[in-house]
């Protein structure tokens, strides 16, 4: 229908329809209805006769004279989706497209959304953000004082979640008015390489939590995120997933994971997003893009510099954490890759 507006013609770079023979789309339409909905066959066909199939007839099929490719037997013809593939991918490059760059210019002095909560400053924290921040911390310090951190983090997203009231007898036989988690299951989900580290936490405050992991790199030389592994829970589509990422700078990751787990019927107001520490930037890119999705973590820096490094910063949290050698042009928020 996108192609019966004159004015939203006129936006299209490129338009694209997608034919699939009459009988085909017959067939689906009574399994469907017949499986699924449990309608009889004769009350199917004689909606689709009277009603679907005219109506197609009458404001559909005309629009394939707009369009610049008419695909046949929709996303069974490989050849026509690659080559669209390939002619979208070439524009991109031509256009030179980056996400990262236009992230960076968005939103800019907006106040924070209210979708993010931010661990209480306590002198504590501040503490600990000192020691994780001094670049002359040394690595078994670093691990120690990031891995509270991250339990603080989890603990406080977890008091985030839905609970109802409940009532249970105590050992002496009175009754105790509490609360309970009023969702299915929590799930975790970490953005490799950096968000593993905090799986251990999850684990230790959440007995049985399943976990499952998103590898998203930055592709050295175009700077653009890139997904190259998936493992997720089977049956997610109803838990509250916690999204773990140590450092968040512009979003473009934590964007792309959160569309991965949307792409698998996650609810949008189900899923939080955890860092320990996020760039202003970055958090309105996610606010913006996913308002429903919860952003939690312990400190927002204001800047991100032209190499989209938080400032002031923690570093490479990975390398800083594994005790690996950064790039010189390492991003905060993934592993770089090479090709």
């Amino acid at each position: 229908m996108a192609f019966a507006d004159k004015d939203l013609l006129k936006l299209l770079d490129m338009k694209i329809f997608v034919d699939t023979d009459s009988d085909i789309r017959l067939v689906r339409r009574l399994r469907r209805d017949i499986s699924e909905r449990g309608r009889e066959i004769d009350g199917v066909i004689k909606q689709y006769n009277k009603f679907v199939k005219p109506a197609f007839d009458q404001y559909i099929q005309p629009t394939m004279r707009v369009a610049d490719i008419v695909v046949p037997r929709g996303s069974g013809n490989t050849v026509a989706i690659d080559l669209i593939v390939q002619h979208v991918h070439s524009q991109l490059e031509e256009r030179e497209l980056s996400v990262r760059a236009a992230l960076a210019s968005a939103h800019q002095c907006h106040p924070l959304p209210k979708t993010l909560s931010v661990l209480k400053n306590t002198p504590q924290v501040r503490g600990m953000h000192t020691i994780i921040r001094n670049k002359e911390t040394s690595r078994d310090e670093f691990i120690f004082y990031s891995k509270r951190l991250m339990r603080l983090l989890i603990e406080h997203a977890l008091s985030l979640l839905p609970f109802q009231s409940c009532t249970v007898q105590t050992p002496q036989g009175e009754d105790y008015e509490g609360c309970t988690y009023s969702g299915k299951q929590i799930t975790g989900v970490s953005i490799l390489r950096a968000g593993e580290t905090m799986e251990p936490a999850l684990r230790a405050v959440c007995k049985d939590v399943r976990i499952g992991t998103i590898l998203i790199q930055t592709n050295r030389y175009t700077g653009e995120p890139e997904l190259h592994y998936l493992r997720l829970p089977k049956d997610i589509s109803e838990d509250h997933v916690i999204l773990m990422d140590c450092t968040v700078s512009t979003g473009a990751a934590a964007m792309m994971a959160v569309r991965v787990l949307l792409d698998h019927d996650v609810l949008e107001d189900k899923i939080f997003l955890l860092s320990l520490l996020m760039a202003e930037m970055g958090v309105h890119s996610v606010a913006y893009a996913f308002p429903q999705v919860k952003i939690i973590t312990t400190a927002v820096d204001k800047k991100v510099n032209d190499l989209f490094r938080i400032i002031p910063g923690i570093g490479n949290f990975g390398d800083r954490y594994f005790g690996t050698d950064a790039p010189p042009n390492w991003s905060d928020e993934e592993d770089t890759l090479d090709s």
